[in-house]
């Protein structure tokens, strides 16, 4: 059986999860934290632009999935901005890890969300086929975002 874009979306859930409990319990202002910051930062981004274009496009296009796309990128656009945040503030202080635990929690819920109540909602509008072609069109995309933040 080929893989489907749940797969892939998955696959990268996972890997924000793990970014974000390793950047919670790292040590203040440390090299480590910085670097797993910019880990995570390049992973939501890059995840986020390839899901947009792969999966919230196509449902954006059908009446039953028109109100959970746009919800959904309400949520990418929240947790953008707390990235942003991050970015201003000072990786030792106590305001950074409080937004960091703000942005944690969003995430979590977002793909909380996702994959309970989305997952499902795109799986009745999209056919088997579409699924195994938007996997092979989200990850190449994935993986160019990837390369082109790590670049930047």
């Amino acid at each position: 059986m080929s893989e489907t874009l749940y797969d892939a979306l998955r696959e990268s859930h996972e890997l924000q999860r793990s970014l974000l409990r390793k950047l919670l319990r790292s040590k203040p202002g440390t090299r480590e934290r910085i670097d797993l910051f910019t880990a995570t930062r390049i992973e939501l981004e890059a995840h986020e632009a390839a899901e947009e274009r792969y999966l919230y496009a196509p449902m954006l296009m059908d009446d039953m999935g028109l109100s959970s796309a746009r919800h959904a990128l309400h949520e990418h656009h929240e947790i953008d901005e707390l990235v942003e945040d991050l970015q201003g503030l000072d990786p030792a202080g106590d305001a950074w890890i409080k937004t960091a635990r703000k942005l944690s929690e969003e995430v979590h819920h977002h793909l909380r969300e996702e994959e309970k109540k989305f997952f499902q909602v795109s799986g009745k509008v999209l056919s088997e086929t579409q699924k195994n072609q938007l996997a092979t069109k989200y990850r190449k995309d994935y993986q160019r975002m990837h390369r082109k933040l790590e670049a930047e």
